[in-house]
């Protein structure tokens, strides 16, 4: 199976692509898409746009794994970052790619084993499962690959009859 795991932003999308075969993860790609803060932002949303749908166009990819949009504090963050997720789902739509979406703590779950982990725990666990050198750079591009691993963790789960918690 191979999977993209998108970290959704708009200032940087992290993204990581991995084959999972058996029992075991391969990492194909990753990077991040960027977008400069004084670029108008229905550009920004255009050039993520047109990043995401270039990494699924490049690397073809069976299936999305992208994190829930969570609300912390910020309420014109949480808005812009749906907006990207919105052209991030379209694209996954335009490459008939189903998407599955993840919270934190499952990510953490399925890549630490414990759904409270610190990020630091699960961006080394991340570079074990992978056998990097070290933790991608920037951070979202570490956690788009937690999002792929955890998507390979949980349909294996769904495929054995095992529920997701």
């Amino acid at each position: 199976m191979r999977v993209l795991g998108i970290d959704p932003g708009y200032a940087i999308v992290g993204w990581g692509v991995t084959d999972y075969t058996g029992n075991r993860f391969s990492p194909v790609a990753f990077g991040a898409v960027t977008t400069e803060a004084r670029v108008a932002f229905e550009r920004r949303l255009a050039q993520v746009y047109d990043g995401v749908l270039e990494v699924m166009r490049t690397h073809q990819p069976e299936a999305l794994s992208i994190e829930q949009l969570f609300y912390q504090h910020n309420q014109t963050t949480v808005i812009g970052v749906a907006e990207a997720r919105g052209v991030i789902l379209l694209a996954a739509a335009q490459c008939g790619l189903p998407v599955f979406e993840y919270t934190p703590m499952q990510v953490k779950q399925a890549v630490t084993g414990y759904g409270k982990a610190v990020k630091k725990q699960v961006q080394e666990m991340t570079r074990i499962l992978l056998h990097l050198e070290k933790v991608p750079k920037p951070d979202d591009t570490a956690d788009a690959l937690a999002m792929a691993i955890a998507h390979c963790h949980c349909s294996r789960s769904r495929l054995q009859g095992t529920p997701i918690r």
